[in-house]
């Protein structure tokens, strides 16, 4: 990979986000929780949810990936808060078409996905992308069998 295609890929404000991952930790009691990890690139996330009337009450991650992996769990922090399963799984879906297929950036609130628009080029980064998005619906579903 070329160097300007790589400082492209790892933009400030992707780097930003990776720094700044918000709910790490554990939660005291969660309700449902999920681990999911990339086998191509070794990132995991773990997740865990305390449901409240089928809105995410609380949350926690514990994030062990690439910066790309970092801001995308960093902006699923950022909004998670109150989201419903189906609005989670929506922007999940809209993220992968964004990178598999160049389709529009997800809607508001989740629109800060859109900094990782140029991931499209990196099939390989795909699945550490989506780690976080994954790990806290499986923790939904989690939460939800209990």
């Amino acid at each position: 990979m070329p160097d300007d295609d790589l400082m492209q890929l790892y933009s400030r404000r992707i780097l930003a986000l990776a720094s700044d991952i918000p709910h790490l930790g554990r939660l005291p009691a969660p309700q449902g929780s999920a681990s999911r990890r990339s086998p191509q690139c070794g990132s995991t996330v773990s997740a865990e949810v305390v449901m409240d009337g089928g809105r995410v009450g609380d949350f926690a991650q514990e994030v062990r990936a690439c910066a790309l992996g970092q801001a995308s769990a960093a902006v699923l922090g950022q909004v998670i808060l109150g989201r419903t399963e189906a609005e989670l799984q929506s922007a999940r879906d809209a993220l992968a078409a964004m990178l598999k297929d160049g389709g529009p950036a997800p809607s508001a609130p989740f629109d800060g996905l859109e900094t990782l628009a140029p991931a499209q080029e990196f099939p390989n980064r795909h699945a550490s992308i989506l780690l976080a998005w994954d790990a806290v619906l499986g923790a939904i579903a989690a939460a939800r069998a209990r």
